[in-house]
Formats: C-alpha cells, structure tokens, sequence
C-alpha cells in the first residue's frame, strides 16, 4: 500500500512538472498586418522567441505557473499579458502592437487600403500615421508639420519652419485642420516681424494621422484655397495606466494616460514639454532672430456617455519667448524681446442614434496674443486673435453604397494689432499698420455619394454657401469627383472644386486694406492614374490645374526699374485684389506601405505657377514657385530592436520675392519681379532608432545626422534698401543648418 501510494505521489508529482507551451501571432493594430522580427518573451525568464514572416511564434518546454507575456519591437508600444499555464497545456494569443503614435487598442482597426483615408470623398489625399509620421519628424524638432514636409509634392526650403508650401501657394492658403477645427495659426513663433522661424504648438506624439488634400478637396473643408491638412490626435489608453519620459538635443518632456473611471468608459492623456532649441540656435545662428524657445502642456479626455454617445476635451496652452538682451549691436527697431501665447479648446460630441445616423459636433475657442520691444524695452508691436468656433456635421447613410454629408458652422472672430517703427535721431514713433474689428463667418453644405458598378465607379458632388460679415460677400462653391476602378488594382480618378477664401480681419480694417476686399477664388481641376502593385505598393501619377483670382496682394510696395529709372515703393502701399494666376503641373511617386521590411516613397514633382498684377500688368512667377520637387524616404526594421530610416529633398529653388537681378555676387533692381532664384536646396538626413526592453520599462534611443552631406543651403531673409544712383539692391541670406547630429531617448512604461 505504502508502494502503490509512493508510486501515485511520483506519478502526479511527474504531471504537474510536465512541461507545456505558448503559440499565437502577433498583428499591426492599423489594418491588421502580421508583424515580423517581434521579441516575444516572458518576465524574468530565459524563454523568448522571435515572430517569423506571418507574424507567428511559439514557445515550448514552458513549467506550469504564472507568467507575464511582453511582446515589444521598435517603434511600438510595449504590450504585456499575465497568464496562467496549466501542465501539458497549450495557450494561443493574438497580439495587437500599436505604434507609437497610435492609440493603445486591443483590437484591430479595420483598412481597405493602407493607402486610403478613413472616408473616400476626396480624389487627391496622401495619409501619414505610424513610424512614418515619427520618423520624419526629426529627433531634433520632433514636429508632425515637419513630417509633411517629407511627402510627394510638399515643398518646404527652410529648416526654420515648419509650415509649407503646396502647389506655388503659401501656408497661409492651406487649412490646418486638428479634430475638425480650422486652426489659425498654432504654432511657437514670432508674430509681427519679417521672420520665418515656427515649429507646431501641438505635440506630435498626441497625434495618431495626418491626411494631406493637395488639391479638390471635399466641401467639408473651408475658408482655404489650395489645400487642407486634416490632424487626428489619438485618445489615451483605456486598459492601463502608462506614461513616457523624452529628451533630445532640442526639448524635454513628458506624457501619461490611462482609463478614466471604474468602468473603463473613457480614458485622460496629458503631456508637457519644454523646449531649449534657442540654445543650438545661439550657438549656431547668434546673430538672427530665429533663437525663440517654447513650452507647452496639453490633454485630452474622452468618455463615453452612453454606447451610442461620446465627448471628448482637447486643450492646449503653449507659449513661446525670444531673449536677445546679450546679442550686442542691435538697430533701434531690431527685435530684443519677444512672447507669443497660444490658446486652445476644443470640446466635441459624437452621436450616433440610429446604424445609418452619425452626428458631429465642436465648440472650439482659441486665443493668440503677441508682444514685441525693441532694445530700448520700447514696443514694435502687439497684437490679439480670438474665435469662437461652432460647427456641425451629420452623415446619413441611405444604405451602404449612397452616404450623404451635411454641416454648417458659425465662427465669431476678433482680430487687432499694431507694428511701430522708430527713427535714430527721433524719439516719436511712426505707426506703420495698424488694424481692429470683429466678423462673423457663417457657412452650410452638403454632399452626396454614389458607388454604382458593384462599387467600380465611386461619384461625390458637393455644394457649400460661404458669407462674411465685414465685406458682406456670399459665395456658392461646388465640388465634384470621381473614381473609376477599371482592372484589378487599376484606378482613374478625377477632380473638380471651386474655393473661396476671406482676407484676414487685419486687411479688412487696416489703413492699407478695405472692407470691400474680395475673397480669394479658386477653381481646381485634378486627373490621377494609380496602379497598384500588390497589397502595399503602389503608383501614382497625377496632373493638375489651379486658376486663382482677386488675390490680395501690395502692387506698389517693392522699388523697382521703369524705363531705365528707379521707382521708388510707396510709403502706403495699398492691398488690391489685383493678383490672379494659376499653378499647373504633375507629381508622379512609387510607394510602399508596411509594418514589415522597406516602407517609403520615392516622388517627384514638376509645377508652374505664374501670376499676373493687374495695377502693373507685371507677370512673374509666384514667390513660392518652385519648377522641380523630389523627396525621397525610406524605413526599414533591421532588427526587433533597430530601425533604420533615411530622408532626402531637392528643391529647384523658389525665386527671391522682388524686382531683383543678380549679376555675380552682387544684387540690382529690375524690371521684372521674381526672375531671380534661390540656389537649389538639397538635404539628406539619417536617423537609427533602437530599443530595449526590460521588465516594466521598454527604452529607445534615437540617433539622427541632419544634412549628412553637409550641404551649404539658403533662406532669403530680407530686402535690405539700395543704391539709388546704381540701382545695386542689398539683401540678406541666411544659411541652413550644416551638418548637425543630434540624440533623443524615451522611457515608456
């Protein structure tokens, strides 16, 4: 009996020793790709394993007990899942990483494309998310604008600045769009001065994807006349509470989130961040006035009311400061000291009563207030920006193939300011601008979609109603596009818009301006070929035509030569409606979208964008015309733990904005204004992301070189005067950065 006994106690004493083991897969929580070279590991043991090309592992030999699964690659969250392992069991996950510029989710965000936005009404559209939108950030500014400035058909010449330029039309053209409220300008800057210096108020690490519409965008969008760049930032996670802690050679700062209430209804995500960018600047640039540091904090909640309701509050606090006290030889109207705030709130409600109802709503206000001195503590400017902005948006889906669209929105702005120049030998201030007045902006559309042929063939026209108060102008805009699926991953698409765009209240009220100033029109027209090749490739190629009319624009301002005579620039140059144009050109790219091995694009753009005055009767090309555009970016996971991804531009060069020629070295008025250009810009920039992972905390340092061919490029600054007798112009260049390493590493826990 004692025998038997002792027989039993070492048979089951063998059961539960017996070993068992783990099997799953591993999948990209944006459209559900199965990631490879992911370390799969369990806490504080020896047992790991590395997924294969289908995303697949399996652990064995694993002794019964309790684990904790930690699944981490570069450029993701980290992921852990305790577990229990009973002996001679066997147990499948199925992991969902997100990146980590993307909301921690558990399950996975179903895409017909990875190429495609979340809604199908605009037939020119590029998406930026993941890796991607992080990588082309750069260590050293980490801002998501700057990321855009890396896609097919953007051109940007200035390592200063974070906006763009679209098609030969400036920044101020294009609609910068966060959670569906035009933004007006939320950046770290220096207002009221002839500088170019910005870097993007939010922080890029809140935001989840940028979709970029070059050109026909749908009428959703308003109040911009060449392009829109639509901004999603991501909601914070709801299964667990984590938090990140970054520093780089340009800012420090911070982030955390987690659920919000017992339920897990919602979630809250914070994050701080301060900048000592003006540091590098100092010692790189001491004479400019580009040396401005900032600090910022920002968050967001969201909570679900009821299954069919959510709110969410997005708030944002930024300000920006330039101290120049220690820079010696300054003029009396050289910019001393500086500060720029910036205010956001943006509370939306998402209601969806019924499968076919969805229902959308924002109350935004935002604040911008700057102040400029002179060495002498004396002001060179200040000025104030508010709105109120309500808007609405309701989609009804007649059945699955026929959507329709529907908003309005009602915006109340306040806008004043002032610019004083000083004379040497004069203590009394000359005032050059001055501006103040409140407006009203009211508009309405509509938009409906078909997708006939078993949904071959996808239409979508639009119409909306625009008005302005102080000049009292309505205007009716009508949309229309089309795509065509002619052959297995073979499309044609085609696109029309007309776009109107109110002037700033500071040119309505101003001395120099008019209440009777017209909006600037635009009629767009767009023809694409794309062909894919395979699932995430693909091959675009698309022309496009863009007439512009009543730009406002300053005829008389710049100094010139007539017949041979200097033409002095009038000390009140007036802004007419005087300017019209068009752009013309096309942009071909190859691209490819993955979570796995090569991700990238390689693109090049060619782009005329000729504009006549029609006080003068002058043609030139536009100031931000620039014939040849190639950008070029590609990714790659070398390791679980090493990421490699490379960046390069050449720009043509945009002309130096002016009558100006150049003979030699030297500068001289013309006749003609832009016929002189900028050298080329050419920048290629590296940057090796790699990680480690430890029980709690998972590690990445990113290394970058910016300009690693060390290539001398250059701004246009400003026009500096001239030599009546010689006609000889003075200007003033700055250079771009040299060759510039930089370093940045995150906690995450």
């Amino acid at each position: 009996m004692v025998r038997l006994s002792l027989l039993l106690l070492a048979v089951a004493a063998l059961h539960a020793q017996q070993p068992a083991e783990i099997r799953g897969s591993v999948v990209d929580a944006r459209g559900g790709e199965s990631l490879a070279n992911v370390i799969v590991q369990l806490t504080g043991t020896a047992f790991r394993a590395t997924t294969d090309s289908a995303g697949r592992f399996r652990i064995p030999a694993i002794p019964p007990g309790d684990y904790t699964l930690s699944v981490s690659t570069v450029g993701y969250h980290l992921v852990k899942r305790p577990f229990h392992l009973d002996p001679a069991g066997a147990q499948e996950f199925e992991i969902i990483l997100s990146p980590e510029t993307f909301r921690q989710r558990d399950s996975v965000e179903v895409q017909a494309s990875p190429f495609e936005p979340a809604r199908q009404d605009s037939p020119s559209s590029l998406v930026l998310g993941g890796n991607d939108a992080k990588n082309l950030a750069s260590v050293l500014a980490d801002d998501p604008l700057r990321a855009v400035q890396g896609l097919p058909g953007v051109s940007s010449n200035n390592d200063f600045d974070a906006r763009f330029s679209l098609r030969g039309a400036d920044f101020s053209r294009i609609g910068l769009y966060l959670d569906g409220v035009l933004l007006h300008a939320p950046f770290h800057m220096l207002q009221g001065q002839q500088v170019s210096g910005s870097a993007t108020a939010f922080n890029g690490d809140m935001v989840e994807e940028l979709e970029l519409h070059e050109g026909a965008f749908p009428v959703r969008f308003e109040d911009r006349s060449a392009g829109v760049l639509d901004v999603h930032t991501r909601d914070g996670n709801r299964t667990g509470t984590g938090f990140r802690i970054a520093a780089s050679a340009s800012n420090a700062g911070g982030m955390a989130e987690g659920p919000l209430g017992k339920n897990k209804r919602g979630s809250w995500l914070v994050g701080a961040r301060k900048s000592y960018l003006q540091y590098i600047f100092q010692r790189t640039f001491p004479d400019t006035s580009f040396i401005f540091g900032f600090e910022d904090a920002q968050g967001r909640l969201t909570y679900d009311l009821t299954p069919k309701n959510n709110i969410t509050l997005y708030v944002l606090e930024s300000f920006s400061a330039l101290n120049r006290d220690l820079t010696p030889k300054l003029g009396v109207n050289a910019l001393v000291n500086a500060g720029y705030h910036y205010t956001l709130g943006n509370l939306g409600w998402r209601s969806s009563p019924t499968q076919k109802l969805l229902i959308m709503n924002h109350l935004a206000w935002m604040r911008e207030k700057y102040d400029n001195y002179n060495p002498a503590k004396l002001p060179l400017g200040a000025g104030y920006y508010g709105e109120w902005a309500w808007n609405t948006a309701v989609t009804w889906m007649w059945n699955k193939q026929t959507p329709f669209d529907a908003g309005a929105s009602i915006r109340r702005l306040r806008d004043n300011g002032a610019s004083i120049q000083y004379q040497t030998n004069n203590p009394t201030p000359r005032l050059l601008d001055h501006a103040d007045g409140t407006a009203l902006r009211a508009s309405g559309y509509a938009q409906q979609s078909w997708m006939p042929w078993a949904g071959r063939i996808h239409l979508t026209a639009g119409i909306r109603w625009d008005h302005h108060s102080i000049d009292d102008v309505a205007a009716v805009s009508p949309t229309f596009s089309a795509a065509l699926s002619l052959a297995q991953g073979t499309r044609i698409q085609l696109g029309f818009g007309q776009y109107v765009q109110y002037p700033e209240i500071t040119l309505l009220t101003s001395p120099l301006g008019s209440r009777q100033l017209l909006p600037i029109r635009s009629n767009q027209w767009l023809a694409a070929f794309e062909q894919r090749l395979g699932p995430r490739t693909r091959f675009r190629a698309e022309y496009y035509n863009r007439l512009d009319r009543d730009i406002p624009f300053q005829p008389l301002y710049d100094p010139r030569l007539s017949n041979g005579k200097v033409i002095a620039g009038s000390v009140t140059p007036r802004y007419l409606n005087s300017l019209r144009g068009y752009s013309r050109g096309f942009e071909v790219f190859l691209q490819r979208s993955s979570a796995n091995r090569a991700t990238g694009w390689v693109s090049y753009a060619f782009g005329r964008t000729a504009m006549r005055d029609g006080v003068t009767n002058n043609r030139f090309p536009s100031d931000y015309d620039q014939r040849h555009t190639l950008n070029i970016y590609g990714g790659y996971r070398l390791k679980p733990t090493v990421n490699l991804s490379v960046k390069s531009s050449y720009g043509s060069g945009f002309p130096i904005p002016g009558y100006i020629r150049q003979s030699g070295s030297l500068y001289y008025l013309s006749n003609v204004r832009n016929q002189t250009r900028m050298p080329a810009y050419v920048r290629a920039d590296v940057r090796v992301n790699k990680s480690w992972t430890k029980d709690k905390w998972k590690l990445t340092l990113f290394g970058e070189v910016i300009n690693l061919l060390n290539r001398t490029n250059y701004v246009y600054d400003s026009f500096n005067g001239y030599n009546a007798q010689t006609s000889q112009a003075f200007l003033s260049l700055d250079t771009m950065f040299p060759i510039l390493p930089s370093a940045g590493i995150v906690m995450e826990r």
